[in-house]
């Protein structure tokens, strides 16, 4: 059976030394190994459909307050204007800090919603997740690699109109957890973001069409009961491709462990 350890609760000053540590080693990593990165290109055509998605931006959820999520808004605003546009040709890679920048005050962001060992808080630039999220499903459905994507450590809140597996999504906290991923292709994919009234919009374009489809699904699922007393849940995340029709191939993209923060077997009212 697989036991998954019980949450730890370390000071406020150990978290904040520890992330200036991991934020000061992530920024001497982009120094020294230099990627080819991604860059705005208005010459190239992508008029290639790859995939879309959204995700509704105001979410009803309990115990918060809306200000919040309108705060997220401004966060996502700010961001999209950082990596619209954005094309990833071959050879090059995309990583979601290194273009949207750590999230300050000074530069327009607001207080949101983040979690903290399991624990809904507030911090600047709280709401970013959410893109992470779609950013993560549109790669997914594309033969873009995914070098680097973390998990949430918990699983916070019930499955309420779920569309999507559970886990199939990704995590960020400025700068070393990151999502990135590098086109080994010999397409260039282009990344079109944007916000209405209601939802996050995001497409994925190329510039010749592709031979491929995409599903992800999901594998192993299971909830358990820990030995400490809490749940845990528990699955894979999979991409599968095939080329007209026919499967070409199967590639796990994530194994997700979880500490649950609720009772997975209430009965409804």
């Amino acid at each position: 059976m697989f036991e998954l350890a019980q949450p730890k609760h370390r000071s406020s000053l150990r978290i904040r030394l520890g992330k200036e540590f991991y934020i000061s080693k992530r920024k001497l990593q982009w120094l020294t190994q230099m990627p080819k990165w991604a860059k705005f290109r208005s010459q190239v055509e992508h008029d290639h459909h790859c995939f879309s998605h959204q995700s509704l931006i105001r979410r009803p959820l309990r115990d918060v307050e809306m200000y919040l999520q309108d705060n997220k808004r401004v966060n996502l605003e700010i961001a999209l204007k950082r990596l619209n546009n954005l094309v990833i040709a071959p050879g090059e890679s995309f990583s979601f800090w290194k273009f949207v920048g750590r999230p300050t005050a000074k530069r327009g962001f607001l207080e949101g919603l983040v979690l903290k060992s399991g624990k809904i808080e507030t911090g600047i630039g709280g709401g970013l997740c959410q893109l992470g999220n779609l950013l993560f499903w549109m790669m997914a459905h594309s033969p873009l690699t995914i070098t680097e994507r973390h998990r949430h450590g918990f699983d916070v809140f019930p499955d309420v109109n779920r569309n999507i597996p559970f886990g199939a999504g990704a995590t960020l906290a400025y700068n070393y957890i990151d999502l990135r991923c590098i086109n080994n292709t010999t397409r260039s994919f282009k990344l079109h973001l944007w916000l209405d009234e209601t939802h996050l919009h995001g497409q994925l374009k190329t510039d010749t069409a592709l031979n491929e489809t995409f599903e992800v699904i999901e594998r192993n699922h299971e909830i358990k009961q820990q030995a400490w007393g809490g749940y845990s849940r528990h699955n894979e995340v999979w991409r599968l491709t095939q080329v007209n029709g026919e499967p070409l191939r199967e590639q796990l993209l994530a194994k997700n462990d979880a500490v649950m923060m609720y009772n997975p077997f209430l009965e409804s009212s």
